[in-house]
């Protein structure tokens, strides 16, 4: 690619929710924005997380001045082991966010030595030849969490990360508004800022409202307290210790990853316990009273809603649901967890508990509404906006919201995953693309999952198997062994004798057929046998297993 001064790319986080990764490129240095992974959609059966394309960081690796972390969700360093197994670049974040992607990188196999990380905070100011990278404190839900200004001659790109504005939050979660006027009085080139929650405009609670919601909340039960939480969603991991304190109650932690982070946040003093006795182990649980007890479920991966599922169903490790415990998820789910929360709250009814969400009472949400966002962008007057970390509802919202406070419509951008805007001659205009798409991690196995695996096990799951095997002698062109059907999960097979006996005549009948011919191919031979069998199977259930035939050779 020719030279240019400055090229913006989003290889993930626009038009879907996680995944974070954006690229700055400026002059010929480029500038790796957070490094995310996301948890599979409904439709990507037994995929365990997906990660960006990362192809055109590896071929330029060379060119990498390095990652900056914005903050320490796995939407924004989930992905790093996965870019750090190919490219060896130096990583920059807060304190906290560095242990935190610590934690990510021991756990893989391929970079748990790698050991080059720079923690900054929002007074780091770091030079890469004429270009200097600065950042400035922002309101999440887990502290230290930065935004990040790349000062190039054109004037600054700045990335938000993920932020909402909260004149009550705590000093390790405060924004720094008078840096924010500052950087927007040096001159703002590029805005990229977060759009999760920009189709909205309800004020979005405070978090001291929350943590008295919660507090009260847990005052007023008598029996146990289960809360659901996300476990890096560390300021309402810090309101439940509080609650715990302020009602006489102890907390369980039920879940490896939350038992990593917060044991990782208390020897940072990120998270603070009024007593040191506040945490007991699950094993200890049967010394306490239902009143004594808070469980703080996490589930794997931060995603607490299927721990709810198991323990409302005895399959829990240490937590059945009985009768008198209240279920407090204090969480907001994702618009494709709706179903799934559904389901679970009525598991939960029928094991004798009974269920509050805080968002029956209260907005919650960790991103600022269009409210904040028209702050943000008077705060830094941008020359240019380009909404990401969203869906597209939220990304056209946010272009919307920008509109009403002055912006022209034609200095926003709403980016695709993998193109490339660059900065010439005054404008940002389209510069071609770049690979850009998800890399489906399943187990050990890395980007082997594609369109292909993810369509068989849709129909695995939907229709069954179906195993056809036979022998053949090719020579004397005859069958050896007659065809054995063997079915899972397509019919029962009690009940279907006559379709499995009548499915072995036909593949013996096209075998036969086949056999008689001049020319013979492998793949021809059970192309035909799968054509022929499917057909029938249709015709007789209206249903398409996957066919696996198995046609071995007597020499």
């Amino acid at each position: 690619m020719s030279k240019s001064n400055v090229k913006l790319i989003a290889l993930g986080g626009v038009r879907e929710n996680g995944k974070n990764l954006y690229v700055a490129e400026v002059d010929d240095s480029i500038f790796v924005l957070d490094v995310g992974l996301k948890y599979p959609e409904n439709e990507q059966l037994g995929v365990d997380y997906v990660v960006p394309n990362m192809d055109y960081l590896f071929e330029n690796k060379e060119r990498i001045a390095g990652v900056f972390l914005t903050h320490g969700h796995a939407d924004a360093i989930g992905a790093l082991p996965n870019l750090l197994a190919d490219a060896k670049v130096p990583v920059f974040g807060s304190e906290l966010t560095i242990e935190l992607a610590k934690l990510f990188v021991k756990n893989n196999d391929a970079v748990k030595k790698f050991n080059d990380f720079h923690v900054i905070d929002e007074n780091t100011e770091i030079e890469f030849g004429k270009t200097v990278v600065s950042f400035f404190r922002t309101t999440h839900s887990i502290p230290e969490s930065l935004g990040i200004v790349i000062k190039t001659r054109k004037g600054s790109i700045v990335y938000t990360g993920d932020f909402k504005f909260d004149q009550s939050a705590s000093p390790s979660y405060a924004t720094d508004f008078g840096r924010l006027a500052e950087i927007g009085r040096e001159g703002v080139l590029a805005l990229l800022s977060d759009s999760a929650n920009a189709d909205s405009t309800v004020q979005v609670a405070s978090e001291s409202e929350v943590g008295k919601e919660i507090e009260d909340t847990i005052a007023d039960w008598d029996g146990r307290v289960i809360v659901a939480a996300v476990a890096s969603n560390l300021s309402r991991i810090q309101q439940v210790f509080d609650a715990a304190a302020e009602t006489g109650r102890r907390v369980v932690l039920t879940g490896f990853d939350v038992e990593n982070i917060v044991r990782t946040a208390i020897r940072l003093k990120k998270l603070s316990l009024v007593d040191e006795r506040l945490l007991i182990k699950p094993k200890e649980m049967s010394k306490f009273e239902d009143h004594e007890l808070i469980i703080l479920e996490t589930g794997r991966m931060g995603e607490p809603i299927n721990g709810l599922r198991k323990m409302s169903i005895g399959r829990h490790r240490y937590v059945e649901i009985k009768e008198g415990d209240l279920i407090y998820i204090v969480t907001t789910p994702s618009i494709a967890k709706e179903a799934v929360v559904a389901r679970v709250e009525n598991m939960i009814y029928q094991a004798g508990g009974i269920v509050k969400l805080i968002t029956q009472n209260l907005r919650v949400s960790g991103h600022g509404n269009a409210r904040d966002l028209q702050l943000m962008i008077n705060l830094l007057q941008p020359k240019y906006l380009f909404p990401i970390q969203g869906e597209y509802r939220g990304l056209d919202a946010h272009a919307k919201a920008a509109m009403e406070v002055g912006m022209l419509p034609e200095n926003i951008f709403i980016p695709k995953r993998g193109s490339i805007m660059e900065y010439d001659h005054g404008d940002f205009v389209p510069a071609g693309a770049v690979s850009a798409g998800d890399v489906m991690i399943d187990g050990n196995a890395i980007g082997d999952v594609g369109n292909i695996v993810l369509r068989d096990r849709k129909v695995l799951s939907e229709d069954g198997i179906f195993i056809v095997a036979l022998t053949v002698n090719r020579k004397e062109k005859k069958i050896i062994s007659k065809a054995k059907v063997h079915t899972r999960g397509f019919v029962y097979v009690k009940k279907s004798r006559d379709i499995l006996r009548e499915s072995s005549d036909i593949i013996n009948k096209t075998v036969e057929d086949y056999l008689a011919q001049d020319s013979f191919d492998w793949g021809e031979l059970k192309g035909a046998v799968r054509d022929s069998l499917a057909k029938y199977l249709f015709d007789q259930t209206k249903r398409r297993p996957a066919i696996l035939p198995v046609v071995m050779e007597v020499r």
